[in-house]
This record gives C-alpha cells, structure tokens and sequence, in this order.
C-alpha cells in the first residue's frame, strides 16, 4: 500500500475524531475572514478541496451565506459529515489529484488542509489545475507546513495511524504560483495546534489569479 492510500484510510477512519478536535478551532478565522474579504462577487461559486467534515465550509458559510460552495473529499466518512454540518453546500467525494477533469470555473479557491498530504510533483499540478479552474481576477487560498523537505515522512496520529507528511519552504510555492498566473501571495504564518514536529509552522497562501 503507498504512503498515500495509508493517509487517507487513516483520515477516513478518524473522521469523527478530526471532527472533534477541529470543528470549533478559531486558530485560522483571521485568514478565512481575509480570504471572503477578497471576494467581492456576489453569490460567487467557491470550490473547496479536503474539506474534512465540512468545518472551514461552516465558518465561510457563517459569514458568507450567498458563498456557493462545491466541496470535496478523498474520504467518504469526511463527506458523510461534512453534508450533515451543511446541507446548503455541495459535496462529492474525490481526490484533489483528479481536478483536471473538471469543466467549471470559480471565483474562488481554498485548500485548507491538503497540501501537507502531497508530494512536490502534486502540489506542483494542484496549483496549476486551481489556475485552470479559476476565473481571472479569482482568489486561491491554501496552507502548508513549513520544515525541510527532506524531513518528510510518516507521523502517527493519536489513535495510532499514520500519515505521510511533506514539509515545504515557502520558495517552492511563491515560485509555483507565480509561474501559474498568480499575483504575489500573502503570507500568514500560524504555530500548528497539534504539531507533528515541535514548534510547527503552518503557512497559509493567499493570491489572486491576474486578470
């Protein structure tokens, strides 16, 4: 089994566990406040990949209703959840791999918590499908942690599973975006809540796609 089929069984196993631990947690608001700040199309279609159980989907939704969001999922139990905590959203189970295949277009983007789960090579492609998928002028928010990349590997979860984690420099992404379109990204960094390493930094992206 490869490092990322292990991943999302255990992300689908601990579906409710995360829902728990992560579906009140303020610790980003300040960011999601900034990404539907930079929204300014009413009723504007937003696209959202790993949504877990549907927590970020909540708090954009608390504070844009007329946001029509699109999510998705690598596991089912995530959407199973997530379609409970809000039924005026859209879910689908997928893999953030595969958003080439889509033919809509959206105002806006926001990954919260998938590209530690990635490799270079597919956080690269991710990036480059969101270009794709974005109307000019639309707005792509994501984050990662932030470590040497060579320090990339399994960690343990509380219930005793593993994922893979992939540590990223900040250089990798700015370069990524810029080569896809992106105006220069800001930059928040946040010291990671249950922290895989110690003294985890969390970087979380915002850009706009140039017009």
């Amino acid at each position: 089994m490869d490092s990322y089929q292990i991943t999302f069984d255990t992300w689908n196993k601990g579906a409710r566990l995360y829902q728990e631990k992560f579906m009140d947690l303020d610790l980003y608001n300040d960011t999601y406040d900034r990404f539907c700040g930079l929204i300014e199309k009413e009723s504007p279609a937003v696209f959202e990949i790993g949504c877990g159980p549907g927590n970020i989907t909540k708090y954009l939704l608390s504070k844009r209703p007329d946001f029509r969001i699109e999510a998705i999922d690598i596991a089912p139990n995530m959407i199973e959840l997530a379609r409970a905590n809000n039924p005026a959203a859209r879910f689908a189970v997928m893999d953030c791999r595969q958003i080439d295949s889509l033919t809509a277009k959206y105002d806006a983007i926001i990954a919260g918590f998938c590209m530690p789960y990635l490799s270079k090579e597919d956080n690269a492609k991710l990036i480059k499908d969101c270009s794709a998928l974005l109307h000019n002028g639309g707005i792509l928010y994501f984050s990662t942690i932030k470590g040497d990349y060579g320090n990339s590997g399994y960690r343990t979860a509380s219930t005793g599973d593993e994922c893979y984690i992939y540590y990223y420099d900040e250089d990798f992404f700015l370069s990524k975006l810029e080569r896809n379109s992106f105006e220069p990204a800001e930059l928040t960094y946040k010291l990671h809540p249950q922290p895989a390493t110690p003294d985890a930094v969390e970087m979380i992206f915002i850009a706009r796609k140039r017009d």
